[in-house]
């Protein structure tokens, strides 16, 4: 049994939260701040996956930068981003995530999301019997292979804390007991509501983008279930970037299969047209900043589902990557031709269209996640009742017949 839940000890409960990338970290930081304000517990951040590679911007600098202390690394991505260098890369994964918990054995693990390292480090934590926490369950992502990780973790995991009701129903659904799951809203929009924005002539010399006329702010990553198509959907999405004659803010994909062929592209694309501006990675508030002031948004980014509707900024979403996510009035959705993404940008830049988005209501919260799981695990009995899990059946669900056999 866990060390926590046999001695009963009243030590500060030992917090493990799992960081694997820009895609998590800046939602992270609220939660971080009030584990690390509160007496009764200790956080223990584990880096990987990105953090730790120079080809992705080497963000770990970020975290140094934070003052927030670094408890593990673990070190798992290989240089390939074919899907044998990502399985690869989840094998490393585990085996680096299971060296770590035997040197230090968190009470509590967090994990978010559905980045195949963070299951790589739920999946290692599993034989440990170490309770666990999971942000952002329920979604779904119809396009990427993240949508079976993400639907895994739950099954992996011991607690839910989900963006809406809806997606509570589906952890439900999945077999979880009501009792596990917590509707907490996005943690992403706590951490927008503190993150105080970029003026526009600081973000201009920051970052030496002009922002008048406004850019289209672009970020495209691979539709992993359609990785063999990866060429081809980059083609048609700069081609119509190309006859759109905006300026351009692109963002690099994250370290999915097949990303350098959308890195190579970009590249290739920025060297020869004016007024396009590359950015490895932005930082959260510059990246906030950038979407207060951009005209628009093209790509097919979960930020432009999760928080663009809090600056009611339109956004071209290029499905399928981000399909059965629950969206907003100011998501176009278009499908992966240069046609439609075109006339996408065109509806979004369109002062009419953008008049509609004045004082929408974002679906996913007003920016309360971080106490609402804080009081959760801060105060969760870490017994046997919440290792030893039950499948609940949805009410209505036939019973199987007793064999005649």
């Amino acid at each position: 049994m866990h060390d926590a839940i046999r001695s009963g000890r009243t030590a500060p409960r030992r917090i493990g939260v799992v960081t694997v990338g820009r895609s998590d970290w800046g939602i992270y930081l609220p939660l971080l701040r009030k584990i690390r304000l509160d007496r009764t517990l200790r956080l223990h951040l584990i880096v990987s996956g990105a953090h730790l590679s120079s080809r992705y911007g080497g963000t770990v600098e970020m975290i140094r930068d934070e003052g927030i202390p670094i408890g593990d690394t673990v070190d798992m991505l290989e240089a390939s981003d074919h899907p044998e260098g990502i399985a690869r890369s989840m094998g490393r994964g585990v085996a680096g995530f299971a060296g770590s918990f035997a040197r230090t054995r968190p009470d509590l693990l967090v994990v978010l999301g559905d980045r195949f390292e963070m299951f790589s480090a739920a999946l290692a934590a599993l034989p440990y019997r170490i309770p666990m926490a999971h942000i952002h369950g329920g979604e779904l992502t119809e396009g990427a292979m993240d949508d079976a990780l993400r639907h895994a973790m739950t099954k992996l995991c011991h607690l839910h804390f989900v963006s809406t009701t809806d997606y509570a129903r589906r952890v439900e659904q999945l077999g979880e007991e009501p009792w596990r799951i917590t509707v907490s809203g996005a943690l992403a929009l706590d951490h927008l509501k503190m993150t105080p924005l970029y003026r526009k002539h600081e973000l201009e010399r920051l970052l030496s983008v002009p922002f008048s006329p406004a850019p289209l702010l672009v970020t495209f990553h691979p539709v992993t279930l359609e990785a063999e198509r990866t060429s081809d959907h980059t083609d048609e999405l700069l081609a119509a970037l190309g006859r759109s004659g905006m300026s351009l803010l692109f963002t690099m994909p994250n370290a999915d299969t097949a990303n350098f062929i959308i890195r190579k592209k970009i590249l290739a694309f920025a060297a020869c047209r004016p007024a396009t501006y590359l950015f490895e990675n932005l930082g959260t508030r510059a990246y906030f900043s950038a979407m207060k002031y951009a005209a628009a948004m093209v790509g097919n980014s979960s930020s432009g589902i999760l928080e663009a509707p809090s600056f009611g900024l339109p956004v071209v979403n290029i499905q399928p990557r981000q399909a059965g996510r629950i969206r907003a009035a100011n998501a176009l959705d278009v499908c992966c031709r240069r046609t439609a993404i075109l006339a996408g940008i065109r509806k979004a830049l369109d002062p009419a269209f953008k008049a509609t988005l004045e004082g929408m209501t974002n679906p996913y919260g007003t920016g309360r996640a971080a106490a609402a799981i804080h009081r959760v695990i801060r105060s969760v009995k870490l017994d046997q009742r919440l290792i030893m899990k039950k499948f609940h059946d949805m009410p209505g669900t036939p019973r199987r017949r007793k064999s005649d056999a």
